[in-house]
């Protein structure tokens, strides 16, 4: 079995818009009410998927979820004049995030030599506590093998779970067995902490984790208050090394030691906040980047255009870059209909080490699909969605239409 790290990004589903439900995400309540643009949001994504791919990385996507979601809107018995935002939650594409589908366990890491995946259960948010019954039928369908996966129900939901967002792992290589990182949250402020420990507890226990082998550490309450709503908005991890902000964590030189006890060869890239302050890193999404390992063995960081273009946080990568330390190459890319809505790179994708084979071939892209997918995309997407259309009835149904066309197209009915 060959073991590698396979990405999977969310497509941006054709209800992409601006309705700012997400409290503590400052990048999506501060666009509310503007204007979203589904298509060019949907090509975005699938461009920063084709370029990983180009790479020669393998890459998988997830669908759209269905939208609007009919059964929660049945459940909830909205009036549309005056429930506008439980409305607004059942259009909602947000299941674009894919890091917060699932916590991800690879097989070296577990005591039954099985990757583990449990669907997250969202409850802190209500437009996003509906998605895991239809996430769990993609992770269920995606992952079907059983002498290779076990994918797992939610948590209580008295229990918060965010999935991935708040879940680190490194390893000496994505196929040797790592030090898995769950980051919890206790308060920020005004803002809910959406991870809770429990939650991260008992998923390690579900994955059949070494307790030698686990970390629990605290987020920064004042990076949760300053908009740092995951903890991979101020850290992300690959392999070896941990790249992260000064601020994001309650007790960091703690964590650093914990981290190298159980790992020796780990690297601590921190980024100081005299540097770059946690208001820049957080507005820029430099750490909700994808940290990669290439085929040729450098490290790559793939960052939102937004990070590049702020002062701060640009004179900060050229001065790592000019440097000896692990991360050899930065590669902006432009998602900026995501960033809008609170979501960079690192939240379009779930990370699962795996062999690919394993995998249902239907969510693994080729250059072929990627052009399928883009067609599909051109024909059927709305150019754009305005706050007034939600709750459109004939939006509605263009929307389903073109869930649909590329269902058939990926020979995946069975979502319907």
């Amino acid at each position: 079995m060959s073991l590698v790290e396979v990405n999977f990004d969310g497509l941006i589903g054709p209800s992409h818009n601006y309705a700012g439900l997400s409290l503590g995400n400052l990048a999506a309540t501060s666009h509310a009410g503007e204007t979203a643009f589904p298509r060019d949001a949907a090509l975005q994504g699938l461009a920063k998927m084709c370029g990983n791919m180009e790479r020669g990385l393998v890459q998988g996507f997830f669908l759209p979820l269905p939208r609007p979601n009919m059964t929660y809107l049945s459940a909830i018995a909205a009036d549309a004049q005056t429930d506008r935002a439980l409305i607004a939650g059942a259009w909602s594409a947000s299941s674009m995030w894919t890091a917060n589908a699932a916590t991800v366990s690879p097989a070296p890491d577990t005591a039954d030599g099985l990757c583990h995946l449990t669907v997250a259960n969202l409850v802190t948010m209500p437009h996003r506590a509906h998605e895991w019954p239809d996430t769990l039928r993609q992770l269920k369908l995606a992952f079907a093998n059983r002498a290779s996966f076990a994918v797992h129900g939610p948590v209580p939901p008295s229990f918060g779970d965010e999935g991935a967002a708040n879940h680190m792992r490194m390893a000496a290589s994505h196929g040797t067995s790592g030090v898995e990182i769950f980051v919890y949250g206790r308060s920020g402020g005004p803002f809910p902490a959406r991870q809770h420990e429990q939650a991260s507890r008992i998923v390690a226990r579900s994955h059949n984790l070494d307790p030698e082998r686990v970390l629990f550490i605290e987020q920064n309450p004042d990076a949760i208050a300053a908009g740092a709503f995951h903890n991979d908005v101020v850290a992300v991890a690959n392999e070896q090394v941990l790249f992260t902000h000064e601020l994001a964590f309650a007790d960091p030189q703690s964590a650093y030691a914990k981290i190298r006890e159980k790992l020796p060869a780990a690297e601590i890239v921190e980024v100081p906040a005299s540097a770059v302050s946690l208001a820049d890193a957080i507005s820029s999404y430099l750490f909700n980047a994808q940290l990669l390992t290439l085929p040729e063995g450098e490290m790559a960081l793939v960052i939102p255009t937004e990070a590049w273009e702020t002062v701060s946080v640009r004179n900060w990568l050229e001065t790592m870059l000019a440097g000896n330390g692990p991360i050899r190459q930065v590669i902006p890319v432009d998602v900026r209909q995501s960033m809008s809505n609170g979501g960079g790179p690192a939240c379009l994708r779930l990370r699962v080490v795996a062999d690919p084979d394993t995998i249902d071939p239907r969510f693994l892209l080729t250059p072929a699909k990627a052009d399928m997918i883009e067609g599909i995309i051109t024909k059927y997407w709305p150019e754009q969605i305005g706050p007034k259309e939600i709750g459109d009835p004939a939006l509605a149904a263009s929307i389903r239409q073109a869930r649909e066309e590329l269902l058939k197209a990926l020979d995946l009915m069975e979502l319907s």
